[in-house]
């Protein structure tokens, strides 16, 4: 049986990389001074959707509050969303979209472009191969 300290939980992280807290230094899942540095993350979708929602917004000159009520969601939930805290259904996104005067194709589209400008950045320091297959997307399928 393993003995854990009381309060004090034993954190494996999914991936390589800091610990919120810092590892204990027993853990084996700590990174060691010889591994290789960690890979820079991929952007999650849930933070690159609430960047547009939120620059748009902003670009509109628009309070949450005012963005909310006409999208019918509340006020707290769109802020989550915006800082891509939550990830939001479809529907949601339609609406805030909606509110904003965008469809849901032109808050993905948007999205998208920000997601190529992001992962470009990286891409040009090479930090991963790039791929041109000749497609209008780069092998990127979005759906709704």
């Amino acid at each position: 049986m393993t003995v854990h300290q009381p309060n004090h939980a034993r954190v494996i992280p999914l991936r390589r990389g800091p610990a919120p807290s810092g590892p204990a230094p027993s853990d084996p899942a700590a990174p060691r001074p010889s591994d290789p540095p960690a890979a820079p993350r991929e952007p999650l979708w849930r933070h690159l959707v609430g960047d547009v929602l939120r620059k748009e917004r902003q670009a509109q000159e628009r309070t949450l509050k005012d963005v909310a009520d006409a999208a019918r969601i509340s006020m707290p939930y769109l802020s989550e969303v915006e800082r891509g805290r939550k990830e939001a259904s479809s529907e949601v996104l339609a609406a805030a979209a909606g509110a904003l005067g965008l469809g849901l194709g032109d808050l993905l589209a948007r999205t998208h472009a920000e997601l190529v400008r992001v992962t470009s950045r990286r891409t040009a320091v090479g930090t991963r191969p790039v791929v041109r297959d000749g497609s209008a997307h780069n092998g990127l399928c979005l759906a709704a």
